[in-house]
């Protein structure tokens, strides 16, 4: 019955990041690249985007300390940072760096920085959800693995 649970509990969450737009078929795409030789494929996928995206938006945050603002270069980062949400499909993070292009390209730096702090905010609460998505199916992993070795099976 834990088991069912845990099954349950972790497709309630994938749903629900759907359902609240956070993520979008890219994700889905990502999961079926992942098979027994790479079990933690998604995972680590989502691990690099993090570490690379952090870099980001600190350059992000620097730029946007400087006067006159580089809409450019601002433009140049945030199409990175739009590039790599896509790919593992962070659907309302992605959405804000479309905003905050289209920010820059009407050169407005207020709004680049208001779409900054929404995308940041996107950002931490979807890095969160993902967080206990893993973990919980992690810990139906480790769940199986430790009956599996109970039962002298593995």
């Amino acid at each position: 019955m834990d088991k069912i649970h845990s099954h349950r509990q972790v497709a309630v969450i994938k749903h629900s990041l759907f359902d609240q737009g956070y993520l979008d078929e890219q994700f889905i795409q990502l999961e079926e690249l992942q098979d027994d030789a790479n079990p933690n494929f998604v995972e680590e996928i989502v691990t690099l985007y993090y570490r690379d995206s952090s870099r980001l938006i600190s350059n992000l945050d620097h730029t946007l300390e400087r006067n006159p603002l580089d809409f450019n270069k601002l433009d140049t980062i945030m199409h990175q940072f739009k590039g790599s949400s896509s790919s593992i499909g962070a659907k309302k993070v992605k959405a804000e760096c479309t905003l905050f292009r289209e920010y820059c390209r009407t050169r407005n730096g207020e709004g680049c920085r208001r779409s900054f702090q929404q995308m940041k905010k996107e950002y931490a609460i979807l890095r969160k959800k993902l967080e206990t998505y893993f973990q919980v199916s992690e810990d139906i992993v480790w769940n199986l693995c430790s009956c599996l070795l109970s039962l002298g099976v593995w």
